[in-house]
């Protein structure tokens, strides 16, 4: 047992490798996974109150802990690529087989059973940890000069459009994100559409 779990550490640690279309907001070098990961799980400790819902906060962190190790095999896809986006569950779900794979049996059905909670967005755990999941990417943009926006020509159309979910976690990061919009628009750091 002990192995099994060793070596799921050892393999999970490459999620630090993973490297994400956004820019880290204090420096000019992509963010990757895990780093993601991290700030995830501090904006659902501090923000879980603006939740629509009360929520399990630890099911919340949990969730977003496992959420992103399936892009180790999978990569990660960008948001707007919608050809990437096509088969992006297909290749996500054959990397949560074998990642979680490694683990006792027990622990791997736990982590999937995770995973797919997160991708259905059907508990208010999985609504509130999917709109930090779009919320986050958001704010980097914001503070970093819209350069993943500019980068990629994306419009405040699609930023609004692709982040209306967070509407379904919590009216309040909804309401800021839409400030965010509007203020980078009104900043030139986003085309507006």
């Amino acid at each position: 047992m002990l192995s099994k779990q060793m070596e799921f550490l050892v393999e999970i640690d490459k999620l630090k490798q993973v490297e994400r279309r956004t820019k880290i907001m204090s420096g000019d070098r992509l963010e990757n996974d895990a780093e993601h990961t991290w700030h995830l799980a501090m904006m659902a400790l501090i923000l879980q109150g603006h939740a629509n819902a009360e929520v399990d906060l630890l099911k919340v962190i949990r969730m977003l802990l496992v959420h992103d190790l399936v892009e180790i095999d999978a990569g990660d896809t960008f948001a707007y690529d919608t050809k990437g986006n096509e088969d992006k569950h297909e290749r996500e779900l054959n990397a949560a087989k074998r990642i979680f794979g490694l683990l006792p049996e027990e622990q791997a059905a736990e982590l999937m059973e995770l995973w797919l909670e997160f991708e259905r967005k059907e508990s208010q755990e999985a609504k509130f940890a999917s709109a930090l999941d779009r919320l986050q990417p958001l704010i980097n943009n914001f503070n970093n000069d819209g350069d993943t926006w500019l980068k990629y020509g994306i419009t405040s159309g699609q930023v609004l459009n692709r982040n209306r979910e967070i509407a379904d976690a919590s009216d309040k990061l909804w309401d800021y994100a839409q400030q965010l919009v509007r203020k980078s628009v009104d900043q030139g750091i986003l085309k507006e559409s």
